[in-house]
């Protein structure tokens, strides 16, 4: 594993978010909020589920060392409960999904391919302490990203919207 490979699927989620967005966008607030019958219920908690472990994981990853991205005041708060759902409505979540997909890829650009082999210390969402390969946790991230997209996908079919952002070549 090297940075070019973390890169390649930070720049992968933020084109497949844009993709996916733009057809977001067309959903009304009943089919944002609609129960779709998945553990997140509808796109709305989804979306929020997304954002959340994104920028979960990277507080977890400010604490290996100092990066100049986690810098930000952005960062400043804790990390968001799981069982939050946040954004108030679609056009809260379209306006902020972009700016959390650029500070990704800042993260990103900073790593270097030594550090990827590194450990890093983190404690899950129930508390419990985990100690992993840096590199593998911010591919399980990424990865993670790619997974609920296609959760979101068969939402969107459901909703009758045609949907395809899963190329990891560029549009």
């Amino acid at each position: 594993m090297n940075k070019e490979t973390i890169i390649l699927f930070a720049n992968y989620n933020q084109t497949a978010n844009k993709a996916m967005n733009k057809i977001i966008q067309t959903l009304t607030p009943a089919e944002w909020d609609k129960n779709l019958g998945g553990f997140f219920k509808s796109v709305h908690g989804l979306c929020s589920h997304l954002y959340i472990c994104d920028f979960n994981w990277l507080k977890r990853y400010s604490k290996f060392r100092d990066f100049t991205v986690f810098g930000d005041s952005f960062f400043a708060r804790e990390m968001y409960p799981f069982s939050e759902v946040i954004f108030d409505d679609m056009n809260e979540y379209l306006s902020k999904r972009p700016g959390l997909d650029e500070w990704i890829i800042r993260f990103a650009a900073e790593l270097n391919d030594s550090e990827l082999e590194g450990m890093l210390t983190y404690t899950n969402s129930s508390g419990k302490d985990y100690t992993w390969f840096f590199g593998g946790l911010i591919m399980q991230s990424l990865n993670h990203d790619t997974f609920h997209r296609g959760m979101l996908s068969l939402y969107l079919e459901m909703l009758g919207k045609e949907n395809d952002f899963g190329s990891l070549r560029p549009a």
